[in-house]
């Protein structure tokens, strides 16, 4: 646990008592705080008290007359599309709003890092896709040479309920926009942009609130080094604005698909496979990623890029990189093979929740069979008729898939369920052919998340092969 600092004997306030919420009040009262804890949710309150937090309606007049701030949970609007009630209760009582980030990135650095050899590095990674596989892949690349090192925020552990970071360790954190968006304090040692595509656009009104909450990355606590997709225009001209000039290797562009040049400056990108690091207008590093099973097509080599990048900044040599990377197994839910029969691929990406992601994810295989559907954002499902080029057919799924597969360019059958999607395209494949759950939609119409929708497809997948 990280025990937050410039706490002690002040009361703050705490609302959302999900994951990240409960490892909160208890940071909160390492640090000799008492956390007031809030949630509409009485089941959530009860775990707790529990716990022995006190709880306290947060709506009530005289609510904020003794509370020092307000900490909330990620999925809690505090302004777009409108302000939860009790976040603008506290800004109406000059009650400063952070959240669980904030709290970590002003608490996690100490006194005691004086006495290490090395003192520990934070790695933030942001962007509208790839970031858990490239928070993971660094993570494992870590690992396999012997550095500490912890994994937080969207994926693994609270970012307050890790262990403090040892002498040389490294914390790799996924931050969404919602947790960007709103930290008070972020500082990162090395801050990582993968790429922007449309989404959460009602949360923060539109694309350029979206880009802006990202941007606070960047801006706000100034990182030793910035790792930035340079893909799109977003990216682009955040590169440029955090460079001093072309040879600043400060910044390091990475991309996926296009070469970038080398005469200056400091660039990893990806093409055909393979990845090239120019340093300074001489060539330091390559890996032909199309032989690592875990990281197939070229979105996830977009991820390798960033991974490698920011494993380079910590001090690893390029070899030592490419033997981590291959060892790497890949996450669940992200271009996960969970299966091979009869010459046929099971492939479960139940985290392409929007367009673009499952786009990526139909450009990595070939001959495809896919389950696709689920609570569609905003936007339609027009970009997505450029990527089937591989598709065979659509098993479509989902409370709306009728609806959902009439904008479809492709041969599509309605069936609603997982287990009749399943069976259906298992039926239909053939060999040399790939079985993959794409949806280009959130889960929430059938499942509690596209953890449960992965498992789901995984489960029957699994029962028919054994039938």
């Amino acid at each position: 646990m990280i025990p937050v600092r410039g706490v002690t004997g002040h009361k703050v306030a705490v609302l959302g008592l999900g994951r990240s919420g409960l490892a909160t009040a208890r940071a909160l009262a390492a640090g000799e705080a008492e956390a007031i804890c809030w949630d509409d949710n009485p089941a959530a309150r009860a775990r707790a008290e529990a716990e022995g937090f006190a709880c306290r309606d947060l709506m009530k007049a005289d609510a904020f007359d003794d509370i020092s701030a307000l900490i909330v949970s990620p999925g809690i609007p505090h302004l777009y599309p409108k302000p939860n009630p009790v976040v603008k209760r506290a800004l109406a009582a000059g009650v400063p709003v952070d959240n669980d980030i904030g709290l970590f990135f002003r608490s996690v650095a100490t006194s005691e890092w004086e006495e290490f050899d090395t003192a520990p590095k934070v790695v933030a990674i942001t962007g509208s896709n790839g970031k858990s596989t490239t928070v993971a892949l660094l993570h494992h690349i870590l690992e396999h040479v012997g550095r500490d090192s912890q994994m937080a925020g969207n994926i693994g552990r609270g970012v307050l309920d890790i262990d403090p970071p040892l002498d040389g360790g490294v914390v790799v954190l996924e931050l969404s926009s919602y947790q960007t968006d709103l930290a008070r304090a972020l500082t990162p040692d090395v801050a990582v942009f993968t790429n922007l595509t449309p989404d959460h656009l009602d949360r923060h009104a539109g694309m350029g609130g979206y880009f802006a909450a990202k941007r606070r990355l960047f801006a706000e606590g100034g990182p030793d080094r910035a790792i930035i997709g340079v893909d799109e225009d977003e990216g682009l001209f955040l590169a440029g604005q955090l460079s001093e000039g072309p040879s600043d290797d400060r910044v390091i562009r990475i991309s996926s698909g296009q070469k970038l040049s080398g005469d200056a400056g400091w660039t990893v990108f990806a093409r055909k496979g393979f990845l090239s690091e120019y340093r300074k207008g001489r060539q330091a590093g390559s890996i032909d990623l199309r032989a690592i099973p875990g990281l197939p097509g070229a979105h996830n080599h977009q991820n390798a890029c960033a991974a490698y990048a920011a494993a380079r900044t910590l001090g690893l040599a390029p070899r030592v990189i490419e033997a981590a990377m291959k060892t790497y197994p890949g996450l669940p839910h992200r271009s996960q093979r969970v299966a091979e029969a009869a010459g046929v691929a099971y492939v479960n990406d139940s985290k392409a929740t929007n367009v673009d992601s499952a786009a990526k994810a139909l450009s990595a295989f070939k001959k495809i069979r896919w389950i696709c559907g689920g609570l569609e954002k905003e936007g339609g499902l027009e970009a997505l008729k450029g990527a089937t080029g591989e598709v065979i057919r659509a098993y479509v799924i989902g409370r709306e898939a009728a609806q959902f597969a009439m904008q479809l360019n492709v041969e599509a059958e309605v069936c609603t369920t997982m287990e009749q999607a399943v069976a259906r395209a298992m039926e239909d494949a053939g060999a040399g052919e790939t079985v993959l759950l794409a949806p280009a939609a959130a889960s929430f119409d059938q499942y509690d998340s596209f953890e449960g929708r992965g498992d789901d497809f995984i489960a029957h997948v699994q029962a028919r092969l054994a039938q």
